[in-house]
């Protein structure tokens, strides 16, 4: 009986300490000061209990505030609760917790990474083994429903992206005035996203090695990406598909004209333009389309017949047309030249050699381009009775060259440089005949230059494969073959979009010097492919890229543009900087 009644009369938890106290004061009618000494509390501590009591009373007249179990440890959060489903589907669909970060910041979850490992540590998950970037790519959707794209406030705040070296390319479109040119294509904008940040937007996909757009991925909610075009997150599929069927051709022929301009005015076009067809495959209705070859697949099929022109020495593509069609493609020669030099006043065009293979244009064309001045360099189809003559050529007018190729390399090479008169083209023209270059049948390259060496005349033809190279690169990596998605997007307007793309990278490649020879896929997976920590303050906008081998000479780069101003971002600067995690 006595332990009983010491249960009652000396209480040893405070939830019970308080209870007898309190009663005490109201039903025994104590004072304030004879119950603060009974119970151990200061007069000053216990009136404060009385206060707080009468206040969660009042709120709850009921009480049961005041019985309510307390479970010992870190409270979870409404926003921890909240989150936690979508938490728990993305682990089961394989997300790193970084990228279940990246997913919660675009849907507006303040929570950290170590508070997702603790709800999945909470669910019985374990760690996810290291696994290859293409086992990454290729993890199943995550129906998420993401926010609504708008512009960003540019409030203070902070979040994580897994997309966040695309960044580094924003230092390049504000030097060069890219975002200039943007706005002087007459491109169209929309009631909420305006044209700048809408073309951002295309471009921000096509930098990020997007393979596959659609509805509720996870760049639908990675924040880094939004703020590439100065929203709090990229659209969603809908508006991608209804804003490119806003563009006209006129527009994209404006914009590649505009960059034109900029690659000329930045010296980055010299004196040579590599011209090639490339052929895109399209797996929609095509009754409305011609078969074209596609030398990626080894038959014709039903596609767009685009063509390109290259700079061999910066590696630019200046020029770009998706809507080729076969009776025409003879004449698309003429139709870059009007492209290169329409509105061009100056006398000294930096143009002077087209280089293409035979089959590119017609003898016709060839007249016209020596009647322009324009000097061409390009291949003679063998036939049978040139391959005869070949073989009948006197042994004293062979000799040897050494030819520059790749690795600092010499190439010996036996040539025979001769003038003959061809009389499809109706006058004469030099032509040299290549043996020992690793083909059965001996090359002829014909040209109207009959002054420069041979040893140039073949070292620039020899350049040309490097459009076909870059073409590959079009396929591979800005996916040129992957127009048919559950996006629907203008093929041309797409083609537009991405030689951008490639010349960004380009241009990314010449600023980093040994790398320059690097293809538009190396240099995202080495420099580009990574995540980071982002602060908006009020002058600067602070980017923490995490530790990877080739980032200091990244930020070494990006610190030569650390005042630049952007007026889509609130007239911010960026600041790259090495987080401390890898």
């Amino acid at each position: 009986m006595d332990d009983i009644s010491s249960f009652f009369m000396t209480p040893k938890t405070v939830a019970q300490k308080q209870y007898e106290a309190l009663r005490m004061y109201f039903i025994e009618k104590k004072t304030a000061k004879e119950v603060a000494e009974r119970f151990g509390y200061t007069y000053r501590a216990f009136t404060s209990l009385i206060t707080l009591f009468l206040e969660k009373l009042a709120k709850n007249p009921s009480g049961t505030f005041f019985f309510a179990e307390h479970s010992p440890g870190r409270k979870t959060s409404p926003e921890t609760d909240e989150s936690r489903s979508i938490i728990i589907d993305m682990r089961k669909k394989y997300y790193a917790v970084a990228d279940i970060k990246v997913a919660l910041d675009g849907l507006g979850f303040s929570i950290s990474e170590k508070n997702i490992y603790n709800v999945l540590a909470s669910e019985g998950f374990a760690r996810l083994p290291r696994r290859t970037k293409l086992v990454r790519s290729q993890l199943e959707r995550v129906q998420i429903p993401a926010e609504k794209s708008l512009p960003l406030s540019f409030e203070n705040e902070a979040f994580k992206s897994s997309n966040a070296g695309i960044l580094v390319f924003l230092s390049l479109i504000r030097q060069y005035e890219i975002d200039t040119a943007i706005m002087c294509s007459n491109y169209p904008g929309t009631t909420v996203i305006d044209t700048t940040s809408s073309i951002l937007s295309f471009l921000a996909l096509k930098l990020a090695n997007r393979r596959r757009y659609s509805s509720d991925d996870t760049w639908c909610m990675d924040r880094g990406m939004g703020l590439f075009a100065g929203l709090n997150v990229l659209p969603k599929t809908a508006w991608y598909t209804s804003y490119a069927d806003r563009v006209t051709p006129d527009m994209n022929h404006r914009f590649l004209k505009e960059l034109h301009t900029i690659w000329l005015k930045n010296g980055l076009l010299e004196d040579t333009a590599n011209l090639d067809f490339t052929t895109i495959p399209y797996w929609g209705d095509d009754s409305h389309l011609e078969n074209n070859w596609s030398g990626k697949r080894g038959k014709a099929l039903a596609s767009m017949l685009a063509v390109l022109a290259h700079d061999p020495d910066s590696g630019l593509i200046e020029f770009g047309n998706a809507d080729i069609l076969q009776h025409t493609e003879a004449d698309v020669v003429l139709e870059f030249l009007d492209f290169y030099c329409k509105d061009n006043k100056k006398k000294d065009n930096t143009l002077r050699y087209v280089v293409f293979d035979s089959k590119f244009t017609n003898y016709e064309n060839l007249r016209r381009l020596d009647k322009d001045g324009v000097m061409f360099i390009t291949i003679r189809r063998r036939g049978k009775l040139i391959l005869d003559r070949i073989a009948k050529l006197p042994e004293k007018g062979w000799y040897n060259v050494k030819v520059e190729c790749a690795g600092n390399k010499r190439r010996t090479l036996r040539v025979y440089d001769e003038v003959v008169h061809l009389a499809i083209y109706d006058k004469h023209i030099r032509q040299i005949t290549i043996t020992g270059n690793g083909k059965i049948k001996p090359a002829i390259i014909i040209t109207n230059d009959f002054d420069l060496p041979v040893e140039q005349i073949i070292r620039k033809y020899a350049r040309r494969w490097l459009i076909e190279k870059t073409i590959s690169e079009q396929i591979e990596f800005f996916h040129l073959n992957l127009v048919s998605s559950s996006m629907v997007i203008k093929v041309d307007f797409d083609f537009t979009m991405s030689i951008l793309a490639y010349n960004l990278y380009r241009l990314l490649a010449l600023k980093l010097e040994r790398f320059s020879n690097m293809t538009a896929q190396r240099l995202y997976d080495k420099f580009i492919l990574n995540s980071a920590d982002i602060d908006i303050e009020d002058n600067t906008i602070i980017v923490n890229l995490k530790k990877k081998r080739e980032l200091p000479l990244i930020l070494e780069v990006m610190s030569q543009f650390s005042k630049l101003k952007f007026p889509w971002l609130d007239k911010k600067t960026i600041q790259f900087r090495g987080a401390s995690y890898s």
